[in-house]
């Protein structure tokens, strides 16, 4: 009687009818995270690196050739242009991705670090937003890629000269502060998700064919981002970072899985096509003029601006 008494007093005990509702499923999830932890690993994530490639592509490349494209009547200069909204969108969804992409890492990174990386990376793509809205719509005024600022035909001559600091401020938040800002967050995010692709088992550490078919369009626009961004030197730290993660951790036998393998061939073929880039362009004389010093990874809209636009 006395633990039938017990029994009515904790109704909740052994799983009874006073069982707290949705405590079952908070224990079945915490069971099944338990369980991937254990594992070690996780399948490639076909859906998250697909719409990542794609929006990248669409949102972030696509942007200045919108502009191009569309009627300029359909957006006057004084408005935000087609590629501003590309824009837009790319600075929400892009940072969602992200979270999602790192939700599905098998290893717990550190929260804090993750939102001020995220916080970071969309104040920096907000203020490249404005500078590049300007310096795009400029272009349809005569503005050229391949000259600096107060070299260009259509500033030079402003008046006061004042002016001309404050279109130079302005390529300083658009090429500089705001590159800095958008850049070093995402590759860092990238690092750190990379860093928790690890698998103990050989068998797991192998690319399926739908990673190896996103590995072309994924390194092609990570060039896009490295030659226009100029980020090359934060992009090979962040590679040789990857390639000294890799090494250290096979000495512990442990081997990347199906996302660190296509992120990891994704960056090697990045740096095969910036390589081929620099040896293409290499003496060119106006790039040079525009790219002085050791580091030497010429734009791609520069080139556009200076052997393509140029001649129609």
């Amino acid at each position: 009687m006395e633990a039938a008494a017990r029994r009515r007093q904790h109704p909740g005990a052994a799983g009874g009818p006073g069982l707290q509702p949705g405590s079952s499923f908070l224990q079945a999830r915490h069971s099944s995270v338990k369980a991937d932890k254990a594992a070690g690993t996780a399948p490639f994530h076909l859906d998250l690196w697909f719409y990542f490639t794609l929006q990248n592509w669409v949102l972030d490349f696509g942007r200045p050739i919108a502009m191009l494209v569309f009627p300029l009547e359909w957006f006057p200069l004084n408005k935000p242009s087609v590629g501003d909204y590309f824009h837009m969108a790319y600075n929400i969804i892009t940072p969602f991705l992200l979270l999602k992409l790192i939700e599905r890492c098998p290893r717990t990174l550190p929260r804090s670090l993750i939102y001020v990386s995220i916080i970071i990376f969309i104040m920096g793509a907000s203020i490249h937003l404005v500078g590049d809205s300007v310096n795009h719509r400029l272009i349809f005024s005569g503005y050229q890629n391949h000259l600096s600022v107060r070299e260009n035909p259509i500033i030079k001559n402003l008046k006061p000269e004042t002016l001309i600091d404050s279109f130079e401020l302005l390529y300083y938040y658009d090429e500089y502060l705001g590159h800095s800002m958008w850049y070093i967050p995402f590759f860092l995010i990238l690092f750190m998700y990379f860093s928790g692709c690890f698998t103990p088992t050989k068998a797991e550490s192998s690319v399926p064919g739908a990673a190896l078919l996103l590995v072309g369009p994924s390194g092609l626009y990570y060039w896009y981002l490295v030659t226009e961004g100029q980020i090359f030197i934060l992009f090979i730290f962040t590679s040789f970072a990857m390639l000294a993660l890799v090494l250290h951790q096979k000495r512990k036998r442990l081997f990347l899985d199906s996302n660190g393998l296509f992120l990891f061939y994704s960056f090697a073929l990045t740096l095969l096509l910036v390589a081929l880039w620099v040896a293409w362009l290499w003496n060119d004389p106006v790039l040079r003029k525009k790219y002085p010093g050791v580091i030497y990874v010429p734009e791609p809209w520069a080139f556009y601006t200076l052997h393509v636009s140029s001649r129609h």
